[in-house]
């Protein structure tokens, strides 16, 4: 299959039963090196906090740590949770990171809190007030990012984000809901759409809303839009959907309100058994949504989507109990998209 579009990968440092969460940090890492040599565009890692399943709390760092062990691939949070934090703070911490490695940042941003209420007071007492604030940090970001003048009469506007440079940032808003996608067709910026949290609704109106009230800007003259889909490939797809058991579990246990690490198969496999029968239900309900197969079973799926929904591009995340099979998974699409060779 030849290359369609491209693809990238998001990571979320996902907490594994058995594993110490420093390892997941180190994996996340190795697992960007990886999909530089299968040829991925993007590799983007996210924010939480307090989240027993998702342990990468600060994009930032390990932003920096994957930069000085890649040499291509481009490198992006999924995003900077702005509400948290002061737009000037991560601008300058956006700068560093374009010196690090120069062209080859994004810095995605959201409005969400990527944790609960009081966990959002514990990172910002301003909380409750600062999502309200989100465009118009999106605005002073921008324009400390690219060294450019703020709005008249801003009371910060002789602040400047050092370092400066040749290069800088590639701004991205991402968002579940309409909002984000207004967000950035009001400030012409590349949209993301999480279609894996919201298993896709409300992402094709989402996507559609931004298209039509996009405003073309000198940097993004037409708008760029994407998807990030869940998705894991095996050798066939009864491996496959093995190991997506871990996963399955997890997210019918996220809408009990019960996270955790995530368990092997088998341990999930026993749990799935005790299961109301309405929950089994769901689960397989959940297997047949899911992008899971075989590398061609899956890359069809997710090029189906893409011209379905009319994105440009897409990005996929992928959890796993194993580590070399969530590595693999990302080799089998490589190859099934024609941009890895096969092994």
């Amino acid at each position: 299959m030849s290359r369609p579009f491209r693809l990238s990968v998001l990571d979320q440092s996902i907490a594994v039963a058995g594993r110490p969460h420093d390892q997941s940090i180190r994996n996340t890492v190795a697992l960007a090196q990886h999909c530089e040599t299968l040829g991925y565009e993007r590799f983007w890692v996210s924010e939480h906090h307090n989240h027993p399943t998702i342990v990468g709390t600060a994009p930032e760092i390990v932003m920096a740590a994957i930069a000085a062990t890649t040499e291509r691939i481009r490198i992006g949070s999924a995003g900077i949770m702005l509400p948290h934090y002061s737009p000037f703070k991560v601008a300058e911490v956006f700068r560093v990171l374009d010196a690090l490695a120069p062209g080859r940042i994004d810095l995605g941003l959201g409005r969400a809190p990527g944790s609960d209420g009081r966990t959002a007071f514990a990172l910002n007492p301003a909380a409750n007030e600062r999502p309200e604030h989100f465009p118009a940090d999106v605005r002073d970001l921008i324009a400390w990012v690219h060294n450019e003048p703020l709005v008249d009469r801003h009371p910060f506007a002789a602040v400047k984000a050092f370092p400066q440079g040749d290069t800088a940032p590639e701004v991205w808003i991402l968002g579940s809901s309409d909002y984000g996608a207004q967000v950035a067709a009001l400030f012409g910026l590349p949209y993301c759409y999480a279609w894996f949290f919201s298993d896709g609704a409300g992402g094709e109106r989402a996507i559609d809303l931004y298209k039509r009230s996009y405003r073309p800007g000198a940097r993004h003259p037409e708008p760029r839009s994407g998807l990030c889909v869940w998705a894991l490939a095996a050798e066939t797809m009864d491996e496959a959907q093995y190991h997506f058991t871990s996963r399955a579990l997890s997210r019918i246990q996220r809408d009990k309100g019960v996270m955790g690490p995530l368990l092997s198969p088998n341990e999930a496999a026993n749990v799935v058994k005790t299961l109301a029968p309405y929950e089994q239900a769901k689960l397989e309900q959940f297997r047949k949504d899911s992008f899971v197969g075989t590398g061609p079973e899956v890359a069809a799926r997710i090029t189906e989507l893409k011209e379905r929904v009319g994105v440009d591009e897409m990005a996929v995340v992928t959890w796993t109990h194993d580590e070399e099979v969530r590595r693999q998974s990302y080799a089998l699409l490589a190859q099934a998209y024609g941009f890895a060779p096969a092994r």
